[in-house]
């Protein structure tokens, strides 16, 4: 494709957000130049230089676009011409009813997708401070782990301290040094294949196991970082065990749909579960167990675990600083920077959660920068959409409320809680019966989807979002 508009628009920052705004910028057939600061400089946990790089889970969660608003968001996006969606659906490794993928298989493909359009400049540099004036139209994509020199610059202009928050890494085991006569596969309820490993621990092993992460030697914190609170979202797991010993056991250790085929008769109390990380099924994360504990602690108390006691780790698990702006009070309702408008953000750095939010925030920023320079209209998501009400929380999430004042402006995975409630609640179920509980519950969810999905086809119909090819 060969474009009129020969000043670009820059992108900074190679993750998800910022390789999605590249390609949708380009795809609108605008020129784009992607500056990436791998591996001129490295940051504390990415371990290549490739585009959208997984940290951290190789999971985008549920899949299920008729009843989650991940799964809702996956849809979304796809129906929008997603590179990270479309690239994910093909390297999709077993999961249950979530989306997961081979991190490596995926990184490169997005990587190759961005290297071979002909709109897109790749540039490796970083940008050390703020951009160059004559950079009328910039997204800045730099994620939870931005440049000093950017992240300084910013601050400089704001005038605010940005928010911080910490992240941790889940460790990654070898599938053959798991023991399967202790171990088995099943996932929770047998929902779409048997494709979790699962752990049994006792009422006595899991006492035990939480004892150990209690007095398990943890990662000394920077005088900094002492006060940087947690994303709830992503506890470390001696963190949420710190918060009540059966606090694991009611998370990622629950033992709720979940049978031993070794011992059918015999309820675990807890389980741990290990998920596929990578096309070849040699390597499983385990779920739900971010750690700050030291490399040596980490593998001491986690071959503790009833089939993990011979466990290979291929990565083991590590903790970093996250940071966000308090983007409901610095950037517009199109993701502008209010005291630079030439400056737009997108992914983690606005106050999303999570990989999907993270691509989606970046496909809608590449689609607004790419209208801004064709001179078309900015409009944007209806917020009945899962894009939409995202953004909304994004931008317009500090409210002020009668009872507390201020409301702190935290990150936020897609839920429902973000949506504008339904016209009419379903009431009754197929069968005419009213419907009360969980099944009430289940019918408005699907009816939350139907409606962002409904209005988000409206909006592409009505030309209001650019067509991606």
């Amino acid at each position: 494709m060969i474009s009129s508009y020969s000043q670009p628009v820059h992108v900074i920052g190679g993750g998800l957000a910022g390789s999605e705004a590249a390609w949708q910028i380009a795809n609108c057939g605008v020129p784009v130049v992607l500056h990436e600061m791998r591996p001129l400089r490295m940051t504390d946990v990415h371990k290549t230089s490739g585009f959208a790089e997984l940290v951290c889970s190789n999971s985008f969660r549920s899949d299920d676009a008729d009843g989650n608003a991940v799964g809702l968001l996956h849809e979304e996006m796809r129906r929008l011409g997603s590179l990270v969606m479309r690239t994910a659906g093909a390297h999709r490794v077993p999961a249950g009813s979530a989306l997961a993928v081979d991190r490596h298989g995926f990184s490169a493909a997005v990587g190759a997708a961005l290297e071979l359009h002909a709109l897109i400049d790749i540039r490796r540099e970083e940008i050390a401070g703020l951009p160059p004036d004559d950079w009328d139209n910039v997204i800045v994509a730099t994620g939870p782990l931005t440049s000093p020199a950017l992240a300084e610059a910013v601050r400089a202009l704001t005038g605010e301290d940005a928010l911080a928050f910490f992240d941790a890494l889940a460790p990654i085991v070898h599938r053959d040094s798991i023991d399967m006569t202790q171990a088995w596969f099943q996932s929770r309820y047998d929902k779409s294949g048997a494709d979790y490993i699962n752990c049994p621990l006792t009422r006595e092993q899991y006492g035990a196991f939480i004892e150990a992460l209690l007095a398990g030697e943890k990662v000394d914190f920077h005088a900094w970082e002492a006060s940087t609170p947690y994303f709830d979202g992503c506890l470390p797991i001696e963190v949420m065990a710190e918060r009540g010993p059966e606090t694991p056991r009611h998370g990622p250790m629950k033992p709720m749909g979940l049978t031993n085929s070794h011992k059918p008769h015999e309820k675990p109390y807890a389980v741990v579960q290990l998920r596929q990380d990578n096309k070849l099924a040699t390597l499983f994360n385990i779920v739900g167990f971010q750690t700050k504990l030291k490399h040596g602690e980490q593998v001491r108390i986690f071959r503790t675990i009833p089939g993990l006691e011979n466990a290979e780790f291929a990565r083991l698990g590590g903790l970093h600083r996250n940071t966000f702006l308090n983007s409901p009070k610095l950037l517009d309702e199109t993701l502008r920077l209010k005291p630079m408008p030439r400056l737009r953000f997108a992914g983690q750095i606005t106050g999303c959660e999570g990989y999907v939010e993270s691509a989606a925030v970046g496909l809608i920023a590449g689609r607004l920068a790419a209208a801004e320079r064709l001179g078309e209209p900015l409009s944007l998501p209806p917020p009945t959409t899962a894009h939409g009400a995202l953004l909304a929380h994004i931008t317009g999430g500090h409210m002020e409320t009668i009872d507390t004042g201020p409301r702190s402006f935290q990150p936020m995975n897609a839920n429902f809680g973000l949506f504008p409630p339904l016209a009419h609640v379903p009431a009754d179920g197929l069968d005419g019966k009213q419907l009360r509980g969980t099944p009430k519950t289940i019918a408005r969810k699907r009816a939350l989807c139907q409606r962002a999905l409904a209005d988000l086809d409206r909006w592409i119909a009505g030309g209001k979002a650019i067509a991606a090819e």
